[in-house]
């Protein structure tokens, strides 16, 4: 028994702690004709100034890195827009007293209540009605008390996390 609840302490604790990435495409979309892209200039990210810039530079060096180019007059452009969500579950140990005639239940916190934030990155295709062909979802822990070098840290890998799967595989 001890053995179980240990695992699933290990396991609440291991999962709470990752970045989710949810992704969805056009599916009809050429990816391959794509080169160069660009960000909206009316962009509303909900970072702070420096946070903004410092999650563009990390997708400037991820997208150049990946062999596109910034430019004025882009194939596509890029939308940034995020929200801190509250935390919806708080992960808990139910722990039971109780015989023949009833019992006692209690649930016990594990950890503690943490915020989210929500960052959703899309990709427009301004030349064809503003077609949004690619979306990536994020949800992890960002924390603006953190030092400006752990917040670029975290926005760096968050990048690499969301760009893992671009373009698609369309299997």
């Amino acid at each position: 028994m001890k053995r179980i609840i240990s695992a699933l302490i290990f396991l609440v604790v291991f999962t709470s702690c990752g970045t989710l990435v949810h992704y969805d495409y056009e599916k009809s979309t050429d990816f391959s004709k794509y080169k160069t892209y660009n960000y909206f200039d009316d962009m509303k990210t909900g970072l702070s100034q420096f946070d903004s810039l410092r999650l563009i530079s990390a997708m400037d060096a991820k997208l150049s890195a990946m062999g596109l180019t910034r430019a004025d007059n882009a194939d596509f452009y890029i939308d940034i827009q995020s929200e801190e969500l509250m935390n919806r579950s708080s992960p808990n140990v139910g722990v039971g007293v109780g015989s023949g005639g009833g019992g006692v239940s209690v649930g016990i916190p594990i950890g503690t209540n943490q915020n989210t934030r929500e960052i959703v990155i899309e990709f427009v295709d301004k030349k064809q009605n503003e077609r949004l062909f690619w979306q990536a979802v994020s949800e992890s822990t960002y924390r603006y008390n953190e030092s400006p070098e752990k917040r670029e840290t975290t926005l760096v890998k968050l990048v690499e996390k969301i760009f893992a799967k671009y373009p698609p595989n369309k299997e």
